[in-house]
């Protein structure tokens, strides 16, 4: 990550938001095409994970603080790896193909790659 990109004034600045963003975009799109009776259980659960991630980039990056900032790019990694999780549940459960998947998929893996470097450019942190 470049370090201007770290030090970005906006949250909607950096790449990972962005991506973020893309991805968010898409589950609603996904989720769109599930039945009914998985609105309120499987698509919402996906959906909230999905805006989950880039809520938490912005939050982080909101608060000013190196540390802060590492806590939530930890928490979006993790909000990432529950909508991986999920959208294999769905192509599991036969809601979504693995047509529909494999680009998420990619999407995801670059994502968190990406995090994880954006959070090795953090100063670490000793007591907190």
């Amino acid at each position: 990550m470049e370090k201007e990109k770290v030090a970005a004034r906006n949250y909607r600045e950096l790449i990972v938001w962005q991506e973020a963003i893309k991805i968010a975009k898409q589950v609603y799109e996904l989720t769109g095409k599930f039945p009914k009776q998985e609105i309120y259980a499987l698509a919402d659960q996906l959906r909230r994970a999905a805006v989950s991630v880039p809520s938490n980039i912005a939050e982080g990056q909101a608060r000013k603080s190196p540390g802060d900032f590492k806590r939530f790019l930890h928490i979006a990694l993790g909000s990432l790896a529950e909508v991986d999780t999920q959208l294999v549940l769905a192509q599991e459960f036969g809601y979504l193909r693995k047509e529909d998947i494999d680009p998420m998929d990619e999407q995801i893996q670059n994502l968190r790659k990406k995090l994880y470097a954006l959070i090795n450019t953090l100063p670490s942190t000793t007591n907190r």
